[in-house]
């Protein structure tokens, strides 16, 4: 496992370790001391996964304090365009995003910090993303803010999107009253 900086304080891409043989492919998505070696103490209290059909948008969401978490994103089927938006007012990255392609082939994952959206675009059909996540699910401050909001280009291919995500505010209107 290698975990690797970005040039957002906090965002680890993590070259997961892996082998493959003639029965398949083995890949370890967590080792804590190797997350503990970056001062990442990471416990995870709930995990989710998510199968979603080629160019489907979901995001971008977060949970607001104190339900706010860290999350370990990873793509053991397909693949997937993930992008995250720093909502921490005080980074040097605010309002900036950063994305990367997750897939079964690569093997990478993403560590999110708290204070950061999320969201991604399916790039095949039935792939599978799988969220660990540092908090319990709060519906009460379960939130996000509009996909096509921060300058993102998505391409004009996407198939679907949730009426929640598309009624969420812009990040303009989001930033007003900003919690991080």
């Amino acid at each position: 496992m290698k975990i690797i900086k970005t040039c957002f304080s906090g965002l680890f891409i993590i070259d997961n370790f892996h082998s493959t043989d003639k029965r398949g492919v083995f890949c370890k998505t967590f080792n804590k001391k190797a997350f503990l070696d970056f001062n990442i103490d990471f416990t995870i209290d709930e995990s989710f996964y998510s199968v979603s059909n080629k160019n489907v948008v979901r995001g971008m969401h977060f949970q607001l304090p104190n339900s706010d978490h860290h999350k370990l994103v990873c793509v053991p089927a397909g693949k997937i365009l993930d992008v995250v938006v720093d909502l921490r007012k005080s980074s040097e990255t605010y309002k900036n995003f950063f994305s990367i392609e997750l897939s079964a082939e690569n093997r990478k994952s993403l560590w999110i910090p708290k204070g950061f959206a999320h969201g991604f675009k399916s790039l095949e059909d039935n792939t599978i993303t799988i969220y660990n996540v540092s908090t319990v699910y709060n519906p009460d401050l379960d939130t996000g803010i509009r996909y096509d909001s921060f300058g993102f280009d998505w391409g004009n291919d996407i198939a679907d999107i949730s009426d929640r995500d598309l009624g969420l505010k812009s990040l303009e209107e989001y930033s007003i009253n900003n919690p991080f």
